[in-house]
């Protein structure tokens, strides 16, 4: 393999590992290289990001190498993030996120009992916003993925913890009616909105 394959293979490997970073061990595992190599390879690398003018880096943090935003470009990316975001949760995704917030951990199938209808776009639509995550599964019979909100969750909702979410004046019981989940998703938009 020439310098230019390991240069690719070693940004490949530092994008797909993220913020876990890699040790300059894993990645000499990875291209069967020795050390020195790895490390010539490396410094290369950084060397060329700054000539080329990139908007990625090279850092060493606590022995591991990662690849991170330029700090030239911190304002522009701090805007990005800060920017609110236009998408808001459709009114299925809304009562889902109510169900699971008040009753997690929970399936499924529970989501569907208490809304009367199917759930998958909308427990897609949540995970994919890491407001709702898999924390577990079920016992019995094909062990159903349980569901339970995220620390994005608290953060989006501006609470410390999950005990801080409004107490419903009729909380649901184990068999729910019509009214007490209308009850239940009014309270919860109320709070949120």
């Amino acid at each position: 393999m020439n310098m230019t394959n390991y240069k690719s293979v070693i940004e490949s490997l530092l994008f797909v590992a993220g913020d876990e970073g890699l040790s300059l061990a894993q990645i000499c595992d990875a291209l069967a290289i020795q050390k020195e190599e790895a490390k010539q390879i490396i410094g290369e690398m950084h060397k060329d990001f700054k000539e080329e003018n990139r908007g990625i880096e090279i850092i060493e943090i606590a022995g591991t190498y990662q690849l991170a935003t330029k700090k030239e470009n911190v304002e522009y990316v701090k805007r990005l993030v800060d920017t609110p975001s236009t998408q808001s949760l459709s009114q299925a995704a809304l009562e889902t996120l109510a169900i699971v917030a008040y009753r997690q951990p929970i399936t499924r199938v529970e989501i569907e009992e208490v809304r009367g209808v199917k759930t998958e776009r909308p427990i897609q639509t949540l995970v994919a916003k890491a407001l709702i995550k898999e924390v577990g599964r079920a016992d019995g019979a094909g062990r159903a993925i349980l569901y339970g909100t995220t620390k994005e969750f608290l953060s989006y909702f501006g609470l410390k913890t999950i005990q801080e979410l409004p107490v419903l004046s009729n909380p649901l019981e184990t068999e729910p009616n019509e009214q007490e989940a209308d009850l239940f998703f009014e309270k919860f938009q109320e709070v949120f909105e």
